[in-house]
């Protein structure tokens, strides 16, 4: 038990490291290369703070854990509601009024609807993968549209810069190759160390493959996501900290589960249906108040937001380990 943890925490610093300097080495090509900086935006760094739930969602499902693989992709979007906004909450009200983070966030319910639908039809093959991907590709160009049409209005780019402070466009090629190519050769060893720690754990807890997956390594993965968003609401950007979280959300229904079935057939757990699909569902209506109606998101309901993920936790582990015993051979 002792190496599978030390194994899972190894995984997690490892899938940090990488992701952190792929990002560094993408946004400095990019901005080496002169490429808009709202694309740079909505790819690289998009794509950066999901890199560690994709990688572990790809490994889980090569590896035949599909609890896993679902798990990490449902716990993520769940934590990312209940505790990536929770915890900065707690630390700096927030209330956000952009009328594109309520657009985002309807185009997130709509996914998230969309998704549970298709998990209808276990297993996800490459239709719902392609599917999925199309959404995405959409949802970018939707995006993009809207960020040039706020340009051609006078709108400023420093919004879009602050999100890219970890480039360097003076960084020799070289280093900016080095970072690229370390990120790329970290994160699937640390997906892999995640993903054979994670199934030592289960079974050494006698709960199930999805449990920890929708817990533990849900958690790990949205370490990215929760340090964004914690910078953004310290400095009073409660538009950045919530539409990190929407942004995230969206990338990890489309992109993560959408590359995941298109590589191969993942089946969708019984157990994702008995609670936590509808519980993800839950999470995201409940920033409705906050984006709708602009009701300031403060300590009080930041820490409701916190103890209900702290229920959702116990009750994954006490499900978890409950259809481990009903699998158990009599």
């Amino acid at each position: 038990m002792v190496i599978d943890l030390a194994q899972v925490f190894a995984g997690l610093v490892l899938l940090l490291v990488a992701g952190d300097l792929l990002v560094r080495g993408a946004i400095s090509c990019g901005l080496k290369l002169r490429v808009p900086a709202i694309i740079i935006g909505l790819t690289i760094v998009a794509f950066g703070t999901s890199a560690p739930e994709l990688f572990v969602t790809i490994q889980a499902s090569l590896e035949g854990a599909p609890g896993i693989a679902v798990g990490n992709v449902i716990g993520s979007n769940i934590a990312n509601v209940l505790l990536v906004l929770g915890v900065p909450a707690l630390l700096a009200p927030m209330s956000d009024h952009s009328p594109e983070t309520k657009r985002n966030y309807e185009i997130m319910m709509l996914v998230t609807l969309v998704t549970v639908a298709l998990c209808m039809f276990s297993p996800l093959t490459w239709w719902q993968g392609a599917l999925l991907l199309a959404m995405l590709a959409g949802f970018l160009f939707y995006n993009y549209r809207s960020a040039m049409s706020a340009r051609a209005n006078g709108a400023d780019d420093g919004d879009d810069m602050e999100e890219l402070e970890d480039g360097d466009p003076t960084l020799p090629d070289w280093k900016i190759a080095a970072l690229i190519l370390g990120g790329l050769i970290g994160l699937p060893i640390g997906a892999d160390f995640i993903v054979d720690g994670a199934r030592g754990i289960a079974l050494g807890f006698g709960v199930s493959d999805t449990a920890i997956g929708l817990t533990l390594v849900a958690l790990g993965t949205s370490l990215p996501e929760l340090a964004t968003t914690v910078m953004a609401a310290m400095r009073g950007r409660a538009d950045l900290a919530i539409g990190n979280v929407i942004g995230s959300n969206v990338f990890n229904l489309l992109c993560i589960l959408g590359v995941a079935a298109s590589m191969g057939a993942i089946e969708i757990p019984a157990e994702a249906f008995r609670m936590n699909l509808l519980f993800m569902i839950v999470a995201g209506a409940a920033l409705a108040p906050f984006v709708w109606l602009h009701y300031n998101l403060g300590k009080v309901i930041g820490g409701a937001f916190v103890a209900a993920y702290a229920i959702y936790v116990f009750l994954a582990m006490a499900t978890g380990a409950s259809a481990q015993v009903g699998a158990a051979p009599a």
